[in-house]
């Protein structure tokens, strides 16, 4: 599990749109701590901090450590709403989590080792299914990533989750069903066809030289 996220905030006093708007206009991004089945608390943030987590790419999957004077909210995000121009962030709802509990979350999953696997070394195609998994974890280790390895894989193999080593601790949100997540699909006609065509152009090319010989 890494390290969490820090971020700073600061209290702001009213909730709703016109107090929002007047916290934008301060700028600031608006923000609200809420769960733990505690009160919710309003807060602001540096959008320069914010970005620069949102940007990681695992900020949803990542604890938050919100520090707003003296407190500490050991939070995850939820929710960012954006400006639908220009990307601006407008809101972002974080949720409290406690030790013990038990939370879902979306983990990305890395495909390692592709050249170790015979399928794609002899032209077939990654296709895959999900990138990332919704699972139930605890928020002391959430993962950031889980590698799911490619190494023998011929084409037409099919991952399942039952095949993805997971965390301790860590369950697939779907139950139901053992999903996919991946495929060793067969090369595409497209691609067969393309190399066929470089072959007769180069047959035809070969012919041309040797009738200008004669």
């Amino acid at each position: 599990m890494a390290n969490a996220f820090v971020l700073n905030a600061e209290t702001r006093e009213r909730a709703g749109k016109g107090a929002a708007r007047a916290t934008r206009r301060t700028g600031r991004v608006p923000a609200v701590i809420y769960g733990d089945k505690k009160e919710s608390v309003m807060v602001s943030i540096d959008p320069v901090e914010l970005n620069k987590l949102a940007s990681t790419g695992s900020f949803f999957s990542h604890l938050v450590e919100i520090k707003v004077g003296k407190d500490s909210h050991r939070v995850i995000a939820r929710d960012i709403q954006m400006h639908p121009v220009t990307d601006r962030p407008l809101h972002i709802d974080f949720m409290r989590v406690t030790k013990g509990s038990t939370i879902a979350v979306n983990i990305p999953i890395h495909y390692i080792n592709e050249e170790n696997s015979p399928g794609l070394k002899y032209g077939g195609v990654l296709n895959i299914v999900r990138h990332d998994v919704e699972l139930n974890v605890s928020p002391e280790a959430i993962p950031e990533y889980i590698d799911v390895d490619l190494t023998g894989l011929e084409v037409g193999a099919s991952i399942h989750i039952s095949s993805v080593a997971l965390p301790d601790g860590a369950t697939p949100t779907i139950t139901d069903r053992d999903f996919t997540v991946a495929t060793i699909a067969a090369p595409t006609v497209s691609k067969a066809v393309e190399e066929e065509e470089v072959e007769i152009e180069g047959e035809e090319g070969e012919a041309t030289e040797e009738g200008g010989e004669e």
